[in-house]
């Protein structure tokens, strides 16, 4: 059976709870690891873009680049509106990832 490809446009942010940064990835979870390794220098290393406050999946990558430049296109406040719509609190999504799932 053929694996199902999956991609993801993403945003990064800060403390600042500002959105800085949208991406597109095959592999969020090793995309997310360099950034928050500091792997990737330039833009992202120097505005310490590490918390994932936001992402969607796409079956195809022509729509997650559409998606993607959409996105990017939004003014500052609206994109504040997306992630709240999902995300009220800023969380990053990925704390927990990689942890041991607790057993009840």
């Amino acid at each position: 059976m053929p694996r199902i490809r999956r991609y993801y446009v993403y945003i990064l942010t800060n403390s600042s709870r500002r959105p800085c940064y949208t991406g597109i990835t095959n592999d969020l979870d090793r995309r997310i690891a360099e950034h928050q390794d500091a792997w990737n220098t330039g833009y992202t290393q120097r505005y310490n873009l590490n918390r994932l406050v936001y992402y969607e999946t796409f079956r195809y990558v022509g729509n997650a680049i559409r998606r993607e430049k959409q996105i990017k296109g939004l003014s500052h406040a609206k994109k504040r509106v997306l992630i709240e719509s999902v995300n009220p609190k800023w969380d990053d999504l990925s704390r927990e990832w990689g942890k041991p799932i607790k057993s009840i």
